[in-house]
């Protein structure tokens, strides 16, 4: 487990921003990991996790040590209470498209609404990710993480993650102290496929009696239409998350706009896609040199080639402060910003 001095992140996150961590750490195996965190602590270096990279922007340079986390490994088992299920657990560095992929060739149902969405499975439960009518917090039967504060391994069940949308316990109480070494989903034998979302039901050749690979190939070819590949234009996917608002702010909203989507939640809050704010405020499309807005999907910054992370924060600070005057809404990023920056958002 060597240590990497002055590494280059600008390959190991999908905005492709430069930056450099002051020490990298690769993580293969669980018991490298509190070796390298009281390392970190005996020389009083910061400490940043690194999965995927995929849902995060470096602001600059990275003091202390960047841990990044590449345990890999799927296993299965069956229910001892449901001869219908199957649990497999992953491995926290485990890549999440590919983790989808395995599942449904294997005949293990439940997560193919979430195909493509970029990242690790380590990362997936901190911000609970969801796509096409399905949350990780619908199919998560728990976890295992390493308390910091503790130096002990622990598990939570699904419950006990305290999921909501785009957030967790991890987000929260266990901010900066938990550190997830693999996930436990309770899937399907038998075919049983989500196809609730309207824009799955409006893809060509869509029906409510879809099967789990139909929905697999039609999430895939929605988000490769909308979505630049990361390889191609660097990016996080969504920037921002959907913006939940009161059914009075709503309901004000829609006096006003009345073809303003939404969605309905658990309680009486609506929620309003951030994507149709950013657009109607004029920003689809939109180019700050070397920075901008996806033309196809107002809800994805990109870094065209050369741009850095503070000129992609100032582009979001703007669109954030158009968006909330135009419509009295304030978008709040998806993405984990790192460093956090000054002054805050």
């Amino acid at each position: 487990m060597a240590w990497q001095a002055e590494a280059d992140l600008s390959t190991l996150t999908t905005f492709g921003v430069p930056a450099r961590a002051q020490w990298l750490c690769n993580i293969d195996q669980e018991d490298q990991l509190p070796v390298a965190l009281q390392q970190a602590d005996q020389k009083d270096l910061p400490v940043t996790l690194l999965g995927g990279g995929s849902n995060l922007l470096l602001l600059a340079d990275v003091p202390g040590l960047v841990v990044r986390m590449r345990l890999l490994g799927i296993r299965h088992r069956p229910d001892p209470l449901d001869d219908d299920a199957v649990l497999v657990t992953a491995a926290a560095g485990e890549n999440w498209h590919q983790l989808v992929q395995h599942c449904l060739q294997h005949g293990w149902h439940g997560l193919e609404n979430l195909a493509l969405i970029p990242g690790s499975v380590g990362a997936a439960p901190v911000q609970n990710i969801g796509a096409y009518g399905v949350e990780l917090a619908d199919k998560l039967e728990s976890l295992r993480y390493f308390d910091t504060r503790t130096v002990q391994v622990k598990e939570l069940d699904n419950d006990a993650c305290q999921f909501a949308y785009r957030d967790s316990i991890f987000k929260r109480a266990l901010k900066d102290t938990a550190i997830i070494l693999s996930c436990t989903f309770r899937l399907s034998r038998t075919p049983r496929a989500v196809v609730t979302y309207p824009a799955l039901l409006q893809h060509p050749g869509a029906s409510a009696d879809m099967s789990p690979q139909q929905v697999f190939d039609a999430v895939c070819a929605i988000r490769r239409s909308k979505l630049p590949a990361p390889a191609v234009v660097g990016n996080a996917g969504s920037f921002f998350r959907n913006p939940v608002v009161s059914a009075q702010a709503f309901a004000s909203l829609q006096q006003q706009w009345p073809q303003i989507p939404h969605f309905a939640t658990a309680t009486t809050d609506v929620k309003i896609p951030a994507a149709w704010l950013i657009d109607q405020a004029g920003w689809k499309g939109v180019r700050r040199g070397t920075v901008g807005v996806h033309d196809q999907q107002a809800l994805v910054l990109v870094n065209h080639g050369g741009g850095n992370g503070q000129q992609i924060l100032a582009l979001a600070r703007e669109i954030m402060n158009s968006v909330q005057q135009k419509f009295n809404v304030r978008l709040q990023p998806e993405v984990c910003l790192i460093p956090a920056p000054a002054g805050g958002l």
